[in-house]
């Protein structure tokens, strides 16, 4: 019971305690640099100076706050643009009737320590008095910042524990899309994740295939340069090097910037924040680095403070990617008068008393800038300031259901959650005709327009827009780029070529080299009977079958066609020897038909003769049937009319010899042999002889004729247009039998070559016996290595060989007795020695 009591005494001491806990700020409090009190407050927090100067840290006394020099105007046209804004709503009767919204602006200094101090001064209330008690209330309903990722990454995981929504103009990093990590942050531009692909876009679209690249090593520059490279080897794009540094390393900036002068790359894409961009091309012009055309992103691109006559050498010509500039009514008048009147805290009209000159001397860098306006309308980033605001507006207009005649219920609580919601709905069209809404991730669509670095013919310099990036539109209508407009790099109007190698012509491949980028590559020529028709091909195709490589590889031509034809000089001079021996033939025959009558046409067999030549002339005539385009037809033919003229011509030669011997055998007393080799046998004979071959050929032909064929196995680059024997053993049986019949003559003949000389026609034979198979004996091998059309000329010359040499050796004999020896030409002298 006693432990109870104590128990309980404990928990009501603990309670009484905690009710009298005072609100404190530990250290001195930063105030903002511009403040308004109003029903609902809207902070604001911006780099409106880029140095800041550490107090002492010799801890001898408390440290002083930090102070900040060197005026950025670019912030602080945004903090003039965000009062603007504001004081607008508060003028509108329709809009937020009876409320009015105050702003609380800070200045971080382009600084991480101040951006801390800056955000946590902005969460607590410093107007509170000591002795009151926390309340729960939130001091503000949303912050409008930064400028940089960086900075904005720190402001919303520190505010996100609180659930108050951050909405920035100009962050842009595509890490601040994760919803788990930053679920209530928003942003009136887009995602860095379309500016690194579009970055690659213009790189593919304009033809670069080799390029530098340079990023800060922040937030910012890392996510986006991880986005383009992704996006650049999808898109074969090769990056030479990836360099990146941050404003407080001079060392990494020099290294850097060594990189690129060294660098065979002409193009350098520089994913640079605002400030390490001012020193990239400070140390540039030190180094007169000229003749790089670089490609920039919207924190720098669009930028009046670096396009100066001193930065144009190094830099003229660049291209990048920029926010839409637009013009918002009223603003320029705003900033030179009423915003010094109404919203700036130190004015001239103060007097001249040492408290004011004390709160004044904060503000003194500020004051120089009240009579000037010129840049107003060139800072792109000021629209989405204005945004900003007037989304913060509509929502705030939501959550206190405003009606315009009844106002709005003032004495409802907003907490910041709720305003975070409410973002994620708001959709309005602000009056300059742009339509205001976050997606999924609490950004809005991309939309940039492509700015050219130009000077005019008067020496000003001035952002060409020469092409625009919509992620709104479709696919294929998203970029456009007008190049006829661009000024490259050095006032050049040609385009720069930045290559690791020459683009491959066609005819050639892309060889890569053995540990570079895919786009340092060798061209290697095609192939024989393989074409490249584009350049930069990566291989070669290969021809079909019928077809063959150009001379110049990058077209299949149909190959060509090869075979003996009668307009070439091998055709001509076969013919020629063809017919000739057609006409000797003809004469030899007008010449025995002449002398029909005298002893030596009647004593070698004038009928077995003539028969020899008729099937001389028709196998001088086959050899024609070997020579023009192959057919159908002209293959069987050319196959069996050489086997049966030739078995013709060799029967007739047979039934000579033979009839030669019969004779002598006869001569002999009681021998009566040649009535059984009468004039009729040997017609049967040469018939016989002739029938086997006509059956053979006949079987040929019926089994597996021979047929025109396109050969492409000996050459690739043509075809050979020959005869396929169809039956190999069909030919060569015409062949074996041509050869039986020759080897089987041949012996008779060498048996008779004894006979008394005056009638030793035995001896003519053999030696055309011998000739005719030393002509067909050599003529196989010949045959069989011959390559295309010389193959059908080798036959052709062993038939007209073996023709010639039965027409001279067995007629020119005989010829020679009847033109020139006619007193030869008598039957006592042929049968002289009988």
């Amino acid at each position: 019971m006693f432990i109870c009591l104590y128990t309980l005494l404990l928990f009501y001491r603990l309670q009484a305690k905690a009710e009298k806990t005072l609100c404190r700020t530990m250290g001195e409090p930063k105030y903002p640099l511009l403040s308004k009190d109003g029903d609902l407050t809207i902070g604001g927090i911006f780099a409106i100076h880029s140095k800041e100067t550490l107090p002492s840290f010799e801890f001898t006394q408390k440290p002083q706050l930090l102070s900040c020099t060197s005026v950025t105007l670019r912030d602080f046209r945004l903090a003039q643009i965000m009062i603007f804004a504001i004081e607008e709503i508060n003028k509108s009767e329709s809009f937020l009737p009876n409320v009015s919204i105050g702003y609380k602006i800070y200045d971080t200094c382009s600084s991480i320590l101040s951006s801390m101090s800056a955000t946590m001064s902005m969460m607590n209330d410093q107007d509170s008095a000591a002795g009151e008690r926390c309340n729960g209330q939130y001091p503000l309903h949303a912050i409008i910042g930064e400028t940089e990722s960086s900075a904005t990454v720190i402001l919303s995981r520190t505010t996100g524990p609180f659930k108050i929504p951050v909405i920035s103009h100009s962050a842009s990093c595509e890490c601040l899309s994760n919803r788990k990590e930053y679920p209530s942050f928003f942003r009136t531009a887009a995602s860095d994740y379309h500016q690194s692909r579009a970055l690659a876009y213009i790189v593919k679209h304009l033809g670069w295939s080799w390029v530098g690249a340079v990023n800060s090593d922040n937030d910012y520059g890392n996510d986006g340069m991880a986005i383009f490279l992704k996006t650049a080897q999808e898109e074969g794009i090769c990056v030479e090097y990836s360099e990146k540094f941050y404003r407080t390393e001079p060392e990494k900036l020099l290294k850097v910037v060594d990189i690129m002068k060294k660098g065979t790359a002409k193009v350098i894409v520089a994913f640079v924040s605002f400030l390490e961009m001012g020193l990239l091309i400070e140390q540039l012009s030190i180094q007169n680095i000229t003749g790089l055309q670089v490609i920039g992103v919207k924190s720098w691109v669009a930028s009046n403070e670096y396009i100066t006559p001193k930065s144009f050498p190094v830099i003229g010509g660049a291209l990048g990617f920029a926010l839409r500039k637009i013009n918002i009514e009223g603003f320029s008048d705003y900033v030179i008068k009423r915003f010094w009147d109404t919203a700036f805290p130190c004015t001239e009209r103060d007097g001249n008393s040492s408290q004011n000159i004390l709160n004044c001397d904060r503000y003194q860098d500020l004051l120089v800038l009240k009579n000037y306006n010129e840049d107003v309308t060139e800072y792109r980033y000021s629209s989405y300031v204005y945004k900003a605001v007037y989304a913060v507006a509509y929502a705030l207009h939501s959550l206190l259901k405003c009606k315009e005649q009844q106002g709005c219920e003032k004495d409802l609580t907003i907490q910041p959650q709720q305003v975070v919601e409410a973002l994620k709905k708001v959709n309005f069209t602000v009056k300059f005709g742009d339509q205001v809404w976050f997606d999924s991730t609490g950004a809005a669509v991309a939309q940039y327009e492509v700015v050219n670095w130009q000077q005019d013919s008067d020496g000003s310099f001035h952002f060409k827009p020469v092409g625009y990036y919509d992620a709104s539109k479709p696919p294929h209508q998203r970029f456009v780029l007008n190049t006829e407009n661009i000024i490259w790099a050095g006032g050049q109007l040609e385009k720069p070529r930045s290559v690791c190698s020459e683009s491959c012509p066609s005819g050639t491949r892309k060889a890569a080299q053995k540990g570079r980028p895919v786009c340092c590559y060798d061209c290697i020529p095609c192939a024989e009977g393989e074409i490249s028709n584009a350049t930069d091909s990566n291989n070669c195709k290969q021809c079909p079958v019928k077809y063959w490589s150009n001379a110049e590889k990058n077209e299949c031509v149909l190959k060509a066609v090869e075979f003996l034809s009668f307009t070439e000089v091998m055709g001509i001079v076969l013919v020629f020897f063809s017919l000739f021996g057609i006409g000797l033939t003809v004469q030899v025959a007008t010449l025995f038909y002449s002398k029909k009558d005298t002893p030596i046409v009647k004593a070698n067999n004038s009928e077995l003769s003539f028969l020899l030549l008729f099937s001389l002339t028709l196998c001088f005539l086959c050899s024609l049937t070997f020579i023009g385009r192959p057919t159908e037809w002209s293959c069987m033919l050319r196959h069996t009319a050489f086997g049966i003229t030739f078995v013709l011509c060799i029967s007739c030669v047979l039934g000579k010899t033979i009839v030669v011997l019969m004779a002598f055998k006869a001569t002999l007393p009681g021998n009566n042999v040649m009535k059984w080799f009468g004039p009729l046998q040997q017609r049967l004979s040469v018939l016989a002889f002739t029938f086997i071959q006509v059956l053979i050929c006949v079987i040929w032909v019926k089994i597996s004729p021979p047929f025109p064929y396109e050969n492409m196995k000996y050459y690739k680059e043509k075809i050979i247009l020959e005869c396929s024997l169809g039956s190999t053993i069909g030919f060569w049986a015409v062949l074996g039998y041509i050869g039986l019949l020759a080897l089987l003559c041949f012996i008779l003949a060498f048996l008779a070559r004894t006979l008394p000389d005056n009638f030793n026609e035995a001896k003519f034979i053999t030696f055309s016996m011998l000739i005719f198979c030393a002509v067909w004996i050599t003529f196989i091998p010949a045959y069989v290595s011959s390559p295309g059309k010389f193959t059908v000329a080798v036959e052709i010359f062993a038939i007209l060989a073996s023709s010639f040499g039965l027409l001279c050796c067995i007629f020119a004999p005989k010829c020679y007795i009847i033109l020139f020896k006619p007193e030869q030409n008598t039957k006592q002298h042929v049968m002289g020695k009988m």
